[in-house]
């Protein structure tokens, strides 16, 4: 069980701070004896209540060392993720699996893949495509609200951390 003040990655609203844990007192459908999680998420609005024993995917949020790790492998990371698929339905379906992985290496490997594969579709002359463009934004958000949190920088500075991480690295 999550305490008080702790911050999960909870199903796929992102990163979320757990604000109480306890019954819900008043509320129709809530189950008198049964523990709630109270959640806020911290890069969006509103609260969420869900049972402690919940079957949606929770973990809490990576460390600081395990962020830094991470974006040391990216480069290691693999982007080949669906170039060789025609059917939209089947492609929908692998990135839909990478996104409810709740793996960062996962989230790593759907944005290079999208990204490779949209450098290519530009310079022979294609348009991105919608599909493409929505499942790297999605997982563009879970990642970088996790890295965010896990070093405690500004969501809107992430990319640039880890291009200038990637920098230091190579040299």
């Amino acid at each position: 069980m999550y305490e008080r003040g702790v911050l999960i990655m909870y199903g796929n609203s992102g990163v979320c701070r757990v604000e109480d844990v306890a019954p819900m007192k008043g509320s129709r459908g809530a189950e008198k004896n049964r523990l709630y999680y109270k959640l806020s998420p911290v890069y969006g609005s509103g609260t969420i209540y869900v049972p402690v024993d919940t079957k949606i995917f929770m973990r809490p949020v990576l460390s600081r060392r395990e962020a830094m790790d991470l974006i040391r492998r990216i480069p290691e990371i693999s982007d080949d993720c669906g170039e060789d698929v025609s059917d939209w339905h089947a492609l929908s379906a692998i990135y839909q699996e990478q996104l409810h992985s709740h793996d960062c290496t996962d989230l790593v490997h759907l944005i290079k893949s999208v990204y490779l594969k949209n450098r290519t579709n530009a310079e022979n002359g294609r348009r991105p495509y919608k599909v493409d463009q929505e499942y790297q934004k999605r997982a563009e958000e879970l990642l970088h609200s996790e890295l965010a949190a896990a070093l405690d920088i500004p969501m809107e500075q992430v990319a640039g951390f880890i291009a200038a991480e990637l920098e230091k690295s190579a040299l």
